[in-house]
């Protein structure tokens, strides 16, 4: 699945989820929700990866990649709620990223 399709998935779950939180709760999440929401995933995925490396009990590929799944859904929804293009983004640091970690290794 290429990028804009996994963001049009998520974008299509988070009306959804507006949609039941309006039905429920009388309104939608707000941006800061979304990152708190966010912050629990990645409590959870931590708790999950400390079972996966025998630190805790519990856990489970199948719980792992649940939550890894829940924290790209994160990932791609503050993206669109902040307006930000991951994809551009995404490139961009992975560029600097590459030029700065090549800058420190010595000549081959």
């Amino acid at each position: 699945m290429e990028l804009h399709e996994l963001q049009a998935r998520a974008l299509r779950i988070h009306d959804l989820y507006d949609e039941l939180n309006q039905h429920v709760r009388g309104r939608v999440w707000t941006r800061e929700e979304f990152m708190l929401g966010f912050v629990g995933d990645v409590g959870d995925l931590a708790k999950l990866v400390m079972a996966e490396e025998g630190a805790r009990p519990g856990g489970g590929r199948e719980a792992l990649e649940h939550e890894l799944a829940d924290c790209l859904w994160s990932v791609l929804i503050l993206a669109h709620r902040y307006g930000v293009d991951l994809d551009r983004a995404f490139r961009r640091t992975m560029d600097e990223l590459d030029n700065s970690i090549r800058a420190q290794l010595p000549p081959a």
